[in-house]
């Protein structure tokens, strides 16, 4: 295939799947989807809300992650939460290994005691084998100080082959135990090595099995020749699955340095923002896809409510903005050091 029929195939798949995103959006007394205001609860106003696949639930596009509140400090986590709430989130993520069981601690301690009936919560389980599944479900109640968790996912899929081992070792048998038995709601499975992990998962299960599926979607995936969105996200619509986005900024990637706990783990001299994108930009082109919501971390309150600023001020890409970008990252020969975390 020659590069302008790639960049042609890749601007029509584009325009079909950004085509489904208004279904996905709740409008509000007559507002179009594009709407920002009139969901309420008893914090305030909510974010505008999309629709999780066929749950039925209604949850915010914007997310708080777990990751960031494990490793920044106790009194920037519980303000970066409030934060969050006072924004209008109502989606939160995390995973029984964040910072060793920390970040969920956390949220039972700032987060669920108050707020459980307003949110969403999601956690995750990296485990292999059935004990260490039933292990760590019953660790993240017990953290968070909850009887319910909303949505329970399978986290960090490797490979095709990492899939039929957990298959074999009857980890998919405690996550629909656990959804049988109503300590958790919903299911679901990430990853963000190899998207054909992702495919072999949904080869191997049921068309009703999973609810939910998270993985990396950014303008660099979309510009990579193994691409996440490209393999999967016409398959989840056929599902009506909820789609969670992640590393929307390929885990920092995006920006010149990142800094974590005082050691510098990322520094360029060509970064993506400001250099080639805005972070408006490369969350609006998430956003303007099929997406139930985006997924944001956040070890500070400012971070949070940059984030909420832009959710409200969203409006969907047009093709020409959104093939725009990614031809303008499928140019550049660097652009697989972004997407580090990739194996494919």
């Amino acid at each position: 295939m020659s590069k302008s029929e790639g960049s042609s195939n890749r601007r029509d798949f584009l325009k079909t799947l950004a085509g489904l995103t208004a279904g996905l959006m709740v409008p509000y007394r007559g507002l179009s989807w594009t709407g920002t205001a009139g969901h309420r609860d008893r914090l305030g106003d909510k974010l505008p809300l999309r629709k999780l696949g066929n749950t039925g639930e209604k949850v915010t596009m914007l997310g708080l992650g777990g990751y960031h509140i494990g490793w920044t400090d106790e009194k920037q986590a519980q303000a970066t939460i409030e934060a969050a709430l006072e924004g209008g989130v109502r989606f939160f993520d995390n995973a029984e290994s964040y910072s060793d069981g920390l970040s969920e601690k956390r949220y039972g301690q700032y987060l669920i005691p108050k707020y459980r009936d307003d949110i969403f919560l999601m956690t995750k389980t990296y485990s292999t084998d059935a004990t260490t599944a039933r292990k760590h479900l019953e660790g993240s109640l017990q953290r968070f100080g909850t009887d319910v968790i909303d949505l329970w996912q399978v986290h960090s899929l490797q490979t095709p082959d990492d899939v039929d081992q957990r298959m074999e070792n009857e980890v998919l048998d405690v996550i629909a135990e656990a959804k049988k038995s109503g300590k958790v709601r919903y299911v679901g499975f990430t990853g963000h090595r190899n998207p054909y992990a992702h495919a072999r998962m949904l080869e191997k299960t049921g068309t009703d099995f999973f609810d939910t599926c998270q993985f990396p979607i950014n303008i660099v995936d979309a510009a990579a020749r193994e691409s996440f969105i490209e393999t999967l996200m016409q398959r989840l619509m056929d599902r009506n699955m909820g789609v969670l986005a992640m590393k929307t900024l390929a885990d920092g990637r995006f920006f010149s340095k990142k800094v974590q706990n005082d050691e510098v783990v990322w520094d360029t001299n060509n970064p993506l923002v400001p250099g080639q994108v805005t972070i408006e930009e490369a969350l609006s082109f998430a956003w303007s896809l099929p997406i139930s919501v985006l997924i944001t971390g956040a070890e500070n309150p400012q971070l949070i409510r940059e984030k909420v600023g832009m959710a409200r001020r969203f409006e969907k890409l047009g093709e020409k903005e959104r093939s725009a970008l990614v031809e303008r990252i499928a140019a550049r020969s660097d652009k697989d050091k972004v997407e580090y975390y990739k194996d494919v």
